[in-house]
């Protein structure tokens, strides 16, 4: 199976780079600098020659097997590896700037059914959902709060029904030969260690190859890196041990945890309770992660104290840049690949920081929708490029 030649030494081999994974002449990165002209073009055009995700969001199931297969085999010609974004879950961003996904758990999973046919034995990463375990309606927290995602017209058993949508989804992709799954792991902003765990758990991260960080986001890898090490081993501790997730040590008790010495102290907690447990951390057959560095080069954006109600500092933050090239040669124990997930470029939304709008206060534009080009976002993005984006 080529995929037990290609995909499990991700992280491991520094000749193992972004020249294996696929660089799509047709993404919508090319077809926005097509309809650009300038400067505008000229920038779209030299991110176009960046690999990125593919994002399969819509469709019925026979457009979504006609669009995965295309995708993987055109990637399959050329001997690299596609990234491809299932977004289609019911109820996914929760009505909110990304809304959308299938009427119900049926018509997901056969939407799921339709990309697993068009991929069939080929080679691909799977970012199954991104905000899926992140954004959960009526979905109870291990403290027992109700979270934010409270649509009307449901109730709690929405949640379970999440998660059955998420488990589905990997029983039907995981019988792929070639495939390796991640499931949505949030961010180091967002959840504790604990509370991310026990959910991926819940979505049965057991079968799948890990989970993916910062997607949509603009945490910096030294956030991203030692979290991802710290759920790896939350998820290592609840499954093999029974550990009470709540008891996985967070990193809200040691913030900033940028601080080395606040980071050896998360990392210490964790050896002593793999010590009480007669355990050691086993990064090799832990779950992995992948991190999208995609925009993260200077870290997330802190909007001024006081000005906006809500600063929504995920939604096009300004004076951004981008990050790490993709690779799969992470150098990273508990990192599969730093990846462009999220397509540098595209908006994230009108943003309005919790105004009536309809300009984005902080840029004083309106933005474009979601998924939408954004010139001034891309200029950006690689005049702060960090490190620097080629010319070339």
């Amino acid at each position: 199976m080529v995929l037990v030649l290609l995909m499990p030494v991700m992280g491991a081999r520094a000749a193992d780079d972004a020249s294996r994974l696929f660089i799509d002449d047709s993404s919508t990165t090319m077809k926005a600098a097509d309809r650009l002209a300038g400067g505008a073009r000229a920038d779209a055009m030299r991110l176009a020659r960046v690999p990125s995700a593919t994002w399969l969001a819509y469709g019925t199931p026979e457009i979504t097997e006609g669009l995965a297969r295309d995708v993987t085999e055109r990637a399959a010609a050329v001997g690299q590896i596609p990234v491809l974004v299932a977004y289609n879950i019911p109820y996914r961003d929760c009505a909110l700037y990304s809304a959308g996904g299938a009427a119900d758990g049926a018509s997901y999973l056969a939407w799921i059914g339709g990309l697993a046919k068009g991929v069939g034995d080929r080679t691909a990463i799977v970012v199954l959902e991104p905000d899926g375990l992140g954004v959960i309606p009526w979905h109870r927290t291990l403290a027992g709060v109700v979270e934010g995602c409270q649509p009307k017209g449901h109730d709690e058993a929405a949640a379970a029904r999440r998660y059955d949508q998420l488990r589905g989804a990997v029983a039907i992709l995981a019988a792929l030969p070639n495939v390796r799954i991640y499931l949505d792991g949030t961010g180091s902003s967002w959840l504790a260690p604990g509370e991310i765990a026990s959910r991926l758990i819940r979505a049965d991260v057991d079968k799948v190859a890990g989970f993916f960080l910062n997607v949509s986001n603009f945490e910096s890898d030294a956030r991203a890196v030692p979290y991802a090490r710290w759920v790896s081993d939350c998820i290592a501790l609840v499954s093999r041990t029974g550990l009470d997730p709540r008891a996985c040590p967070s990193q809200f008790s040691a913030d900033p945890f940028e601080k080395p010495d606040n980071r050896r102290w998360i990392d210490a907690a964790y050896d002593r309770l793999f010590a009480e447990r007669g355990l050691k951390r086993a990064p090799q057959s832990q779950k992995h992660a992948l991190i999208d560095s995609s925009r993260n080069g200077l870290g997330s954006w802190k909007p001024p104290a006081g000005r906006y109600r809500d600063a929504e500092v995920w939604c096009n933050p300004p004076a951004r840049g981008l990050g790490r090239r993709p690779t799969l040669a992470s150098g990273e124990a508990y990192v599969d690949a730093f990846l462009w997930i999220k397509v540098p470029g595209e908006s994230d939304g009108e943003c309005l920081r919790g105004t009536a709008g309809p300009e984005d206060p902080e840029r004083r534009i309106k933005a474009p929708a979601a998924g939408q080009w954004f010139v001034e976002q891309a200029r950006e993005l690689i005049e702060l490029a960090k490190p620097p984006l080629d010319r070339d």
